[in-house]
């Protein structure tokens, strides 16, 4: 990068867009009507973008989006329907869109099911949410991305993804014995996955992507796991939370990078293991490209081509 970004652990999502000018650009954040969705929401609206919530229970992202048209002053944030485990619903959505897009955030997902679920095309439930859901959304609004002329994608991972790779010859659990942490693991390894193969395959068409770890932040999403387990300094707030998603989606300062792992509004180090204390860093097999390749054909096998 030729530029040091100024921003850390600390830095909130509106100090990263602090001058920066977003009006006339258009943005779509998955999962924006609940924990970082929100602030990155509200952070991209309150810099002037016209932001769409896609989100699974319109009702309640309406609220949400009523409330953040009146704290940003911005009236250009709807809500449309998207549920990423339903690959109808995900086409809808995609066929539904009609103007250029300048950044997609993927950050709508699940994580540690108790139990084995499966979406309605078979494929086990975090898998399919995390990845396979925004993978066929992020292929069915390729030609707006385009249109953008300089569109980025993000996709938000997790340090979850240091606990393995994809697990190639049974994704969804046939034989292997389901694990709530390897299935979210594999999901979350997937997510940097596809921005290393947006990079190899889209560059020509002016996007870029960049996958990212949010932190541990307390939303809802550790409602099957008892609850934040992460020590109290390590911890972020929601607004923390969201910096890096608005560092990859909006600022200057990464204007360009593509293909890259980010944490703390940083790009990550790569490592040899996994670390036994504050878990940092990525894993070789989650930007290997020979790995992009095989988890691309894998996904297009079970998506399909967008119509």
């Amino acid at each position: 990068m030729s530029q040091q970004i100024p921003f850390g652990f600390t830095s909130t999502a509106s100090e990263v867009l602090a001058g920066v000018d977003l009006s006339g650009k258009t943005m779509i954040v998955t999962g924006g009507a609940s924990g970082i969705g929100i602030e990155t929401v509200k952070s991209l609206a309150a810099a002037g973008a016209s932001v769409t919530i896609a989100a699974r229970r319109v009702d309640a992202a309406e609220e949400v989006a009523k409330g953040l048209r009146a704290e940003t002053g911005n009236s250009k944030i709807e809500v449309r329907p998207l549920d990423v485990a339903d690959m109808n619903s995900v086409q809808k959505f995609a066929d539904d869109w009609d103007k250029p897009i300048h950044a997609l955030v993927n950050n709508a997902g699940i994580m540690m099911v108790p139990e084995l679920e499966r979406t309605a095309e078979g494929c086990e439930l975090q898998f399919g949410t995390n990845f396979l859901g925004h993978f066929a959304l992020t292929m069915g609004l390729r030609r707006q991305l385009a249109a953008a002329n300089g569109a980025r994608v993000v996709s938000v991972s997790s340090t979850g993804s240091l606990f393995g790779p994809v697990i190639w010859d049974d994704p969804h659990f046939h034989f292997t014995q389901y694990n709530p942490l390897l299935g979210y693991a594999q999901s979350k390894t997937a997510c940097i996955l596809l921005s290393v193969g947006i990079k190899e395959r889209w560059a020509s068409d002016g996007i870029v992507s960049n996958a990212l770890n949010p932190g541990a932040i307390a939303t809802n999403l550790q409602r099957h796991t008892g609850g934040l387990k992460t020590p109290e300094h390590l911890r972020k707030n929601p607004q923390q939370g969201a910096a890096t998603s608005v560092l990859l989606a909006a600022s200057p300062l990464v204007e360009g990078v593509n293909g890259r792992y980010f944490d703390n509004c940083q790009e990550a180090p790569l490592i040899a293991r996994r670390p036994e204390g504050r878990l940092e860093g990525v894993a070789p097999y989650a930007l290997d490209s020979a790995n992009a390749d095989r988890l691309w054909e894998m996904a297009l096998r079970i998506v399909g081509e967008p119509k």
